[in-house]
């Protein structure tokens, strides 16, 4: 089972507290999918007020994030023609993976997502009016029919099947090459966690699995999505890849495993305990 407790030094929060917190805010500033860093570090550092202060008018959609280790954090896009002070650069928010503590990165997503969530709800759907920020909740209201908008929260199972000590990893085609992870896919309407297990791993790999357990979850910004963590067990079949989104798939153990996500991922962490398990 994957630990309890995601966050280590960050403190969520919707609504800024009256006392100040200790040291300058962190300023999670995003264009489209890219975030902006501090340049020319061996690690990326997400900048402060002070150091993005001549680009401020440029800055829309701030929201309060909560503190990571006692310092307040926000969250805002940048206008495309915003021109950038020295030092600083756009990155992808990939490039954040394994090269920050997983707290910030976390928290990199989740002020990714609700950027997103603000670009795409700038509108009502039901009547088409301007909305605006919800005072006291991470949400948006539409000032003509009230109708409340939520940030949008896309559930996603990820699994490890496992099979006599083997793990099964498959290659995505939106992979880089020779790169394997385990099977992973959106629920459907309707469907419960379980069922949808059972589905995805049928689907792509034609395989029919039994046992299946809870592991964990974690959030991931990609571009809204929350990863649930399953275990199975092999039942009965034989590999047969969708050719679709799956173009390869295999057993593989401790001795001899691709180049495969690391455990600062659900992803990782499913492949490390089931094979952990085995040994």
């Amino acid at each position: 089972m994957a630990e309890q407790g995601l966050y280590k030094n960050y403190r969520p929060a919707v609504v800024a507290p009256a006392g100040a917190a200790t040291g300058p805010a962190w300023l999670f500033i995003f264009k489209a999918s890219q975030i902006l860093l501090r340049d020319g570090l061996e690690q990326p550092v997400i900048p402060t007020g002070e150091e993005v202060k001549q680009i401020g008018p440029q800055l829309s959609g701030r929201q309060y994030l909560g503190e990571l280790k006692g310092r307040p954090c926000y969250c805002m896009e940048i206008n495309d023609t915003a021109v950038l002070p020295p030092g600083l650069v756009f990155k992808e928010l990939r490039a954040l993976l394994e090269q920050v503590e997983e707290d910030l990165f976390l928290l990199a997503g989740r002020a990714f997502q609700i950027i997103n969530w603000h670009r795409l709800s700038r509108f009502c759907g039901q009547c088409g009016r301007p909305t605006k920020l919800k005072p006291g909740e991470l949400a948006r209201l539409c000032p003509g029919c009230e109708t409340v908008y939520y940030p949008r929260i896309s559930p996603a199972v990820i699994v490890a099947v496992t099979r006599g000590g083997r793990v099964l990893l498959a290659h995505n085609r939106n992979f880089r090459r020779n790169w394997y992870s385990v099977i992973a896919g959106f629920v459907e309407p309707g469907e419960t966690f379980e069922e949808c297990v059972a589905r995805e791993v049928m689907e792509e790999v034609g395989l029919k699995v039994r046992n299946i357990k809870y592991f964990g979850s974690q959030p991931w910004p990609f571009p809204d999505s929350l990863m649930v963590g399953f275990t199975a067990e092999y039942e009965s079949g034989k590999i047969q890849v969708d050719g679709e989104e799956i173009d390869a798939a295999a057993w593989f153990g401790s001795e001899n495993l691709p180049p495969c996500p690391g455990n600062y991922t659900i992803a990782g962490k499913l492949i490390e305990a089931v094979l952990q398990n085995k040994k």
